[in-house]
């Protein structure tokens, strides 16, 4: 470990991952920290798994030919003149709108491949066997997320498409990052924060059950990565000095800035333009014209807005300061926000399905105990 770590905490104490030597340490076997203890046993609760159809059923049918996954509202091109009146056919309409989920979909994908990366990446560093297994059971749970997403894009289009240049960039930083609170906040609180706001947004307002129930299951799993960063939070923020802290708030701001002026900007989606007989800068001339920060700010007024949970996120981890709190005034009302509380976006979403899963596992655990006793 060294001081770039910022490490104020016992259980975020790590080392190279190459240093296999210091796992073998005898004390650390008998100092496991019980801060997860909760979160790791609730994986029982909210298992699920994306190959077995009594948790989803990838046969469901959807008429992509035409029937739109979500309402025009949710596609921003089309709140351009150029994009609209171009698109007057309803089944080309149909085939833009599906499409451009499609975008997101792959987005999504990437993502939950990134985080898969990064959480195996936690468990070669973090020396805490309680802050291990955590990793390593988010592992296992980001893998599922990687199938169902897969296994859901296969079915509906037959395959993803390329990771957006921006998106892939920072993944690629976060991963790579030696330091564990850039993991921590890249990760699990901006892009899992990033994730539970489009997953809420697009549960509301898709009209494939077979996508909705997939969302849910997943935001069963998110919710407790998303703990996973406000533990270290609480546990770090406060013991920060200004220069630490100044450290921690510039790196969540770069992550918040790159994926706010970026991830959904129409140059992103250039390609896609071109496969309906767009012109991609023309595209890009229109959006700019009714995607005013006036515009954004509005829309983020919606609990379910993307960037809306991530700077509540960073918000309620103590991370803005008077420093940075300009920045993101100028797109949410601060006060408004701190008012709001711990409650996240998507909480309610992922506790019905929590007991959905709970309905299904439990009963399984009957019946085999059942079996086993007449054996």
């Amino acid at each position: 470990m060294t001081d770039k770590n910022i490490t104020k905490d016992a259980m975020y104490d790590a080392v190279a991952p190459n240093d296999f030597e210091s796992m073998l340490e005898l004390d650390r076997y008998i100092n496991r920290s019980t801060a997860f203890d909760k979160i790791i046993a609730a994986t029982h609760d909210h298992f699920w798994d994306p190959l077995d159809t009594k948790y989803i059923d990838f046969d469901e049918p959807f008429d992509m030919e035409n029937e739109p996954l979500v309402p025009e509202e949710m596609i921003a091109a089309l709140q351009t003149d150029y994009v609209s009146n171009h698109l007057s056919d309803p089944k080309e309409r149909t085939r833009f709108i599906n499409t451009m989920v499609l975008h997101n979909f792959s987005s999504i994908l990437h993502g939950e491949q990134g985080a898969l990366n990064l959480s195996a990446s936690l468990c070669h560093v973090l020396k805490d066997q309680g802050a291990q297994e955590y990793a390593a059971n988010q592992t296992r749970e980001e893998a599922r997320h990687v199938t169902g997403f897969a296994k859901y894009i296969k079915t509906r289009w037959g395959r993803p498409l390329e990771c957006g240049p921006v998106l892939k960039d920072l993944l690629v930083e976060i991963i790579h990052a030696p330091e564990v609170y850039k993991k921590i906040i890249g990760m699990q609180m901006l892009v899992e924060g990033l994730a539970m706001g489009a997953f809420a947004s697009f549960y509301n307002n898709i009209r494939d059950p077979l996508g909705k129930k997939l969302l849910q299951l997943v935001m069963t799993d998110e919710a407790f990565h998303h703990k996973f960063g406000k533990i270290w939070a609480d546990r770090t923020v406060p013991k920060l000095d200004p220069d630490e802290h100044a450290i921690i708030e510039d790196w969540a701001a770069h992550c918040f800035q790159t994926l706010l002026f970026n991830l959904v900007s129409p140059t992103q989606q250039m390609a896609l333009y071109a496969d309906f007989g767009l012109d991609g800068m023309k595209v890009i001339q229109e959006f700019q014209k009714v995607m005013t920060d006036d515009v954004r700010r509005e829309s983020m007024r919606e609990s379910a807005n993307i960037f809306r949970v991530l700077i509540k996120t960073l918000l309620n981890a103590g991370i803005i300061t008077d420093r940075t709190r300009a920045f993101y005034g100028m797109y949410v009302d601060m006060e408004e926000l701190k008012l709001e509380g711990d409650r996240m976006v998507g909480d309610d979403i992922a506790e019905d399905g929590i007991r959905y899963l709970q309905a299904i596992n439990f009963k399984d655990r009957v019946v085999e105990s059942i079996r086993v006793a007449a054996e």
